[in-house]
C-alpha cells in the first residue's frame, strides 16, 4: 500500500467563503498515482471546514444565511470566547459544517455522486490556513 500527504494552503481575503477544492484534490491523486484507495481531506484549523455538497451559488447563499441564524457573528459580546477575539461564531460554524471528508478512489478518480464536490469552508478568514490531503491505497 502507498501513502501520500500534502498540505494545501488558503488565505481567504474575506471573513467567510466556500471554495471548491475538488480540482486540487484530483491533482493530488494524479501526483501520487494511487488508483484504488481512500482520500482524507481535513481542515487543520478550528475555524475552517471541509465538506461535500453541490457547487451551486444558491445553495452557498443558503448556507451563509442558515449558518448566520444558527451562530450569528454579532453582537460579538454574546459569546464568552470573544474576550479579546471575535470568532466564537466561526468555531460553531465549523462544528456544524464538519472537519473532514473521506472519499473513495476508483480508477484514479474521486468516486463521487453526480453533483458532489469537495469544499473548503472559511468562517474566520484573512490569514493563512491549511488543509491536509492524505491518500492511501494501491
Amino acid at each position: 500500500m502507498k501513502s501520500y500527504r500534502k498540505e494545501l494552503w488558503f488565505e481567504v481575503p474575506t471573513r467567510r467563503a466556500f471554495i471548491n477544492i475538488t480540482p486540487q484534490i484530483q491533482r493530488c491523486l494524479n501526483e501520487c498515482g494511487i488508483q484504488e484507495g481512500l482520500v482524507l481531506v481535513n481542515a487543520m484549523h478550528i475555524t475552517a471546514s471541509v465538506f461535500i455538497n453541490d457547487d451551486e451559488s444558491g445553495l452557498h447563499h443558503d448556507y451563509e444565511v442558515w449558518l448566520e441564524k444558527l451562530a450569528p457573528h454579532a453582537p460579538v459580546d454574546q459569546y464568552r470566547h470573544n474576550v479579546g477575539e471575535d470568532n466564537a461564531d466561526a468555531h460553531m460554524k465549523r462544528q456544524i459544517m464538519g472537519r473532514e471528508v473521506v472519499v473513495a478512489v476508483t480508477g484514479g478518480k474521486l468516486d463521487f455522486g453526480t453533483w458532489e464536490r469537495i469544499f473548503y469552508g472559511e468562517f474566520d478568514g484573512r490569514r493563512k490556513k491549511r488543509v491536509l490531503v492524505k491518500i492511501i491505497g494501491e
